[in-house]
């Protein structure tokens, strides 16, 4: 076995720029597919984080009739008491954090520019409104006893020319029905790094919108944080609200569930797109080795080696291109994920609709990406290599003697 191993290191030290340069085009598409890889791992957990801390919580529990396509504010589309229920989900060990939350549309007006927007009212001092508090980047956070102050993301402030200590006029539907219309100051300007969610929601203290919407003491939902995502199976089944509709950040998030498993199936044949590339470059470099040696193989074939060897000797030649080639793509890949783990791609507003991606998406290596992807291109080369060491061991040595006469 050894002197296989020589002999084939010796055919590819032959002609070292070619076996170089299909070694670096393996290396080169195992590199692009760790990258790959990595970015969509980084991308679609930071998705999903993004949603489960802005918008949806890991669970949420509604009124039965609560659509949260309409916003009702109808007293029979929310929640009764929520201060009550969220301080006895509270209770649960599993819970990070559990607050009411109140929805409603509405319109923001200063000078001649108007925007939509979504207005929420939380409770300030909980734990999950954490995201908002720690992403002022202008002006301060509110209180809960604020009347008339906001919190407004950075992307509406600009669209409508708003700083801090600004007057603002908000327009929203109340649960009679009317559309009410009030003054506020622009307290603080925040920002989530989400140009979806930070362009379109409003904040507001729970206890003022529930008073200018006319929904005293009832809530859209009951938000609640868990201290992993891995326990929401659990803190359902535990939880005891019969008059109530439960929903888990996979029911909230059916969009993005959908578009994940799609991804992974268009990403799939990328994947061997990539992969038959670096296969096709190995395949030509060991044919052409073949037609170059073809003398020599006959006389191998003549002095008694059996096809077996000549075939393990070209196995051995793509074993150790297959080798070269995963070396060099860890190094690339490994080297080009760290540094995009740290600084990531900036994508800005390219978020699609529905599905919360934040302005910069970074590379995530994970181990089971790193060790598939590395068996995958080892096994794909060697399988490369069968066909020419085939080709090769089935050469007649009269044949092969006199195609180079």
């Amino acid at each position: 076995m050894m002197q296989i191993l020589k002999m084939a290191f010796r055919d590819l030290g032959r002609n070292r720029r070619r076996s170089f340069f299909s070694a670096l085009a393996v290396g080169s598409g195992l590199a692009l597919l760790i990258l790959m890889a990595s970015v969509i791992e980084g991308e679609m957990g930071s998705a999903i984080e993004s949603a489960i801390k802005l918008q949806s919580g890991h669970i949420q529990l509604r009124a039965s009739s609560y659509d949260e396509n309409k916003s009702s504010l109808k007293w029979e589309d929310l929640v009764e008491n929520p201060e009550q229920i969220a301080s006895q989900i509270a209770a649960f060990d599993q819970v990070k954090a559990a607050t009411p939350r109140l929805y409603a549309s509405g319109f923001l007006s200063s000078g001649t520019q108007t925007a939509s927007a979504r207005i929420t009212g939380i409770d300030p001092l909980s734990p999950a409104s954490d995201p908002y508090r720690e992403g002022v980047i202008s002006g301060s956070y509110l209180a809960p006893d604020d009347r008339e102050a906001l919190l407004i993301g950075k992307p509406m402030a600009e669209k409508l020319n708003l700083q801090v200590g600004d007057s603002v006029s908000l327009s929203l539907n109340t649960a009679d029905g009317d559309v009410q219309d009030q003054t506020f100051t622009v307290k603080g300007i925040y920002t989530t790094n989400t140009y979806g969610f930070d362009s379109a929601t409003v904040f507001l203290p729970l206890a003022k919108a529930q008073a200018i919407t006319r929904t005293e003491n009832h809530a859209s939902t009951i938000f609640v944080l868990l201290k992993d995502t891995s326990l929401t199976d659990s803190v359902v089944n535990a939880l005891n609200v019969s008059n109530l509709q439960i929903k888990t950040w996979k029911d909230l998030n059916a969009l993005f569930v959908d578009y994940e498993a799609m991804a992974q199936s268009y990403i799939g044949i990328f994947y061997m797109i990539i992969l038959a590339i670096s296969a096709s470059v190995i395949i030509n470099t060991l044919i052409m080795s073949v037609y170059e040696r073809t003398r020599e193989i006959g006389i191998l074939s003549a002095i008694g080696m059996r096809s077996g060897r000549i075939l393990m000797l070209f196995l051995a030649e793509s074993t150790m291109l297959a080798v070269g080639g995963v070396i060099m793509g860890l190094v690339i890949g490994v080297l080009a994920t760290l540094y995009f783990n740290v600084n990531g791609f900036y994508i800005g507003n390219m978020g699609l609709s529905g599905i919360l991606i934040t302005d910069t998406i970074y590379a995530k290596l994970t181990m089971d990406n790193l060790l598939n992807l590395t068996i995958m291109t080892f096994v794909v080369t060697l399988l490369s290599g069968l066909y020419p060491a085939v080709m090769a061991s089935r050469m007649q040595p009269i044949a092969a003697l006199r195609a180079e006469k």
